[in-house]
């Protein structure tokens, strides 16, 4: 974080905001300037609170500005011990001018960017504000969507397989070379009108995906491939995406619906038994680079639907 923290601020320039932005104001003051540009009604106390400003600092500010015609000084209307602060036309063209400019530092600063790259950028940006923001409220499971895999979903599925599975249960690149010809099959030859993969996204980032593809056996579709993100499970994502796929398969006119699994994996298992699947089957074997117990699970597709 301190690493993060150096960079961006030299790459903003934070250090020498005023040279940055070519205005005579320090990074604090412009800050204020930002504080009563977009509050037209703003006590001392509020700006002292809202910037984390020590009181005798910003007394000295604003007398620095009411001096320089950028701001007036008046009894509060709510409580008179308090001290309203407002921007003059002089101020407010002060503060025009600073946003003028840092718009266009910002563009500068994207102009370097790929226009590919500019969503990720924003949504890194959310995550870190979000996470970093004590009561903030989070995205819930009315704002997950299920969508068609876009360009790129797919080489993201091979990707975090791999990384998801190697870090919780330290499966190596045998998985992910397994994953690999799953989704090349897939993507090489398949029937639009009986396979399909969604991906889950929350907040316009990719959280979760699954598959049902046609089986070997006669009128059997097979799950494969569910995964839902870290940090976005407890969302009924998973529960959501195994909805989506029965109900598919159910809908094609597949007969039955099955999936491998290992028993390691026990939320996705409880998730299947949720919807309807019972075990028909499991083994040993040595794969991934760890002993495991496969499993094949089962859904009758003709068989009433389970609740969700």
């Amino acid at each position: 974080m301190r690493a993060f923290n150096r960079f961006y601020t030299n790459l903003i320039g934070a250090l020498d905001y005023s040279r940055h932005l070519h205005a005579p104001y320090t990074l604090t003051e412009s800050r204020v300037l930002y504080e009563l540009a977009h509050s037209p009604r703003t006590d001392a106390a509020d700006l002292r609170t809202e910037l984390s400003l020590d009181a005798g600092y910003l007394s000295r500010l604003l007398g620095k500005f009411e001096k320089d015609g950028l701001v007036d000084r008046s009894p509060s209307e709510r409580d008179s011990r308090r001290r309203r602060v407002t921007l003059t036309a002089r101020g407010r063209d002060a503060a025009d001018l600073l946003d003028e400019r840092s718009r266009e530092m910002v563009g500068s600063l994207l102009a370097s960017v790929p226009a590919g790259d500019r969503p990720r950028l924003t949504e890194a940006m959310r995550v870190i504000q979000g996470v970093l923001t004590p009561g903030a409220e989070r995205p819930g499971r009315e704002d997950v969507v299920l969508r068609p895999p876009a360009p790129g979903d797919l080489g993201w599925i091979i990707q975090r397989n791999a990384e998801i599975y190697a870090a919780e249960y330290g499966w190596n690149t045998e998985y992910e070379s397994l994953v690999a010809r799953i989704i090349a099959d897939f993507a090489g030859d398949h029937d639009p009108d009986a396979e399909r993969v969604w991906v889950a996204e929350l907040a316009g980032r990719r959280v979760g995906s699954v598959m049902c593809v046609r089986d070997a056996a006669p009128a059997t579709a097979r799950l494969r491939l569910l995964l839902v993100e870290p940090d976005a499970r407890g969302l009924g994502i998973g529960d959501r995406l195994v909805g989506a796929c029965a109900d598919f398969a159910r809908e094609t006119g597949y007969r039955d619906l099955v999936l491998w699994t290992n028993d390691v994996l026990k939320a996705a298992r409880s998730i299947y038994q949720r919807h309807g699947f019972t075990l028909v089957a499991e083994k040993p074997h040595h794969s991934f680079g760890a002993d495991l117990i496969g499993q094949d699970w089962r859904l009758a597709l003709h068989d009433a639907r389970p609740e969700r």
